[in-house]
């Protein structure tokens, strides 16, 4: 427990270097990422780096994640749209950042291990769905911000049509090997497009993304 601790307290210290927006890195000290992983991987939960969770799915890097997460430029009120689920891990750093969140996993197995973490964790403003053909969750539409945890071969115009106006959504955008992490705001006059930098995601599959 003392080198998990230690391992925590090193890489929360890393990113309060580098991400400037600390509600972002107080978010991610109250989220245990260890509760997210395999007991086998429980020693390196605090490594900054992306962890197999199974079917070839992965808890993405700490960095990246409040990277991402900073983009989104939340201030408490917001209801947030995640893709890919996963663990779990990330809709928890949202909930404490945002009023609610609504997070779709295309595969079932990862959406009910999310779900249960999340629900042991008291998490009571996190919506877990299993995701149809459609991209996103248009019932819940719009939503403020929406968070892409896989790699997209453009912006999907499904994705803007559930963001509100002024909205947010971050995505990772490119080939199946290597993307762009873009941050689109949707303006009335015409969408702002940011390029955040390079990064590496598993593919998002669905009708305007990848075919599986």
């Amino acid at each position: 427990m003392e080198d998990l601790e230690r391992a925590r307290e090193n890489l929360l210290d890393y990113l309060d270097h580098e991400i400037a927006d600390k509600r972002v890195t107080e978010a991610m000290r109250r989220v245990p990422r260890e509760a997210f992983v395999s007991p086998e991987q429980y020693h390196t939960a605090y490594d900054d780096r992306p962890l197999d969770i199974g079917f070839g799915q992965t808890i993405s890097q700490p960095f990246i994640v409040a990277l991402m997460v900073q983009a989104l430029e939340l201030k408490g009120d917001e209801k947030i749209l995640e893709l890919g689920t996963g663990s779990g891990y990330e809709a928890a750093i949202l909930a404490e950042l945002a009023q609610r969140v609504v997070t779709v996993e295309c595969i079932p197995e990862l959406a009910e291990s999310a779900r249960q973490v999340l629900d042991t964790l008291r998490y009571s403003n996190i919506e877990v769905h299993i995701a149809d053909k459609t991209l996103g969750w248009p019932e819940g539409a719009p939503y403020d911000a929406i968070i892409v945890s896989a790699g997209a071969p453009g912006v999907p115009q499904v994705l803007l049509e559930q963001l509100a106006w002024d909205g947010r959504l971050v995505i990772p955008v490119g080939s199946r090997w290597q993307q762009d992490l873009l941050r689109v705001t949707r303006l009335r006059k015409g969408n702002r497009i940011e390029n955040l930098g390079g990064c590496y995601f598993v593919p998002l599959i669905g009708e305007g993304a990848w075919e599986r």
